[in-house]
């Protein structure tokens, strides 16, 4: 049963964020919006700055100790956000148990498709090469589709993979054919429909939308690692989710896909006042923790 506190914060996302988005005709004036006023880190991480294949972002940890090593690649539309903006969710997982490190990646329009990618995948490949076997990887919106790309092009390329990922809400197919975007256009207290062809192509700056390094719902998922998705029944993207899970069962990759009730887009960055947003992380860390496990043990 949804909790009270999801039915302050649909209303008020509608009635601020959403507006705000829906009047917005620039990249720029979104970052600002994007990027305001993030939620705030739960008490007992530490933020350091540092550098990992060649891409700089910052190191979340709590105490000493931890059970594995996440790369975790934020959301924003490949256009805004930062590692800064989503410390609620890094710091969450530090506090869980993990080393995370989140990369400044490059963002569009100043760097498209696909410098996202090239970053984030040089990030992945540092760390696994720090720990293999011990690396989960994890992004929400964009960032989850840009954790599926990694996948991909890794695979493609024949490195190393991630044990496991968990996507939050991810955003993976750009061409934007997925029927929730209409049909939950009025439900979703977030994002406006509308514009998710315009952030593509700020992205994408004339590239095919169905390249599976950028919309990864077109990939061959096959010989993938397990992957978990968590997303809203009542967002615009909700097919990218559903579609994705689908595709990856068929392809015999092991994949559990958890669909949350009157809840907003990319909802566990409220984690300082939604428990739902505190139980999605929870899942999320106890699904990462027992697929390194898995790894450690067939190793």
């Amino acid at each position: 049963m949804p909790s009270w506190q999801s039915y302050v914060v649909n209303p008020l996302l509608r009635f601020t964020v959403k507006r705000k988005l829906a009047r917005i005709t620039t990249p720029l004036a979104a970052r600002a919006v994007l990027g305001n006023n993030p939620p705030p880190p739960p008490a007992g991480a530490s933020f350091t700055p540092g550098t990992l294949g060649g891409v700089e972002g910052e190191w979340v940890r709590a105490g000493a100790g931890h059970e594995g090593m996440l790369l975790y690649l934020h959301g924003g539309g490949y256009f805004s956000c930062s590692p800064v903006t989503h410390r609620a969710i890094t710091a969450a997982f530090a506090l869980r148990g993990f080393c995370v490190f989140a990369p400044r990646y490059r963002l569009a329009p100043e760097h498209p498709f696909p410098a996202a990618l090239e970053d984030a995948l040089a990030a992945c490949q540092a760390l696994l090469t720090q720990a293999p076997g011990r690396v989960a990887i994890s992004g929400d919106s964009a960032g989850g589709g840009l954790a599926l790309a990694v996948l991909l092009a890794g695979k493609a390329r024949n490195l190393r993979l991630p044990a496991c990922a968990a996507l939050f809400c991810p955003w993976t197919d750009l061409a934007a054919t997925g029927a929730s975007l209409t049909r939950n256009a009025r439900r979703e207290s977030l994002l406006y429909g509308p514009k998710v062809k315009d952030a593509a192509a700020v992205y994408l700056q004339g590239q095919d939308p169905t390249n599976p390094l950028a919309s990864p719902l077109y990939g061959d998922f096959t010989g993938l690692p397990p992957l978990l998705i968590q997303v809203g029944r009542a967002e615009i993207l909700l097919d990218d989710s559903t579609r994705v899970a689908a595709r990856a069962a068929a392809a015999g990759v092991p994949v559990e896909l958890t669909i949350w009730d009157n809840l907003p887009h990319v909802w566990h960055v409220a984690q300082h006042f939604l428990p739902e947003a505190r139980a999605a992380l929870d899942q999320a860390a106890s699904f990462a923790k027992s697929a390194l496990a898995s790894g450690a043990a067939r190793a």
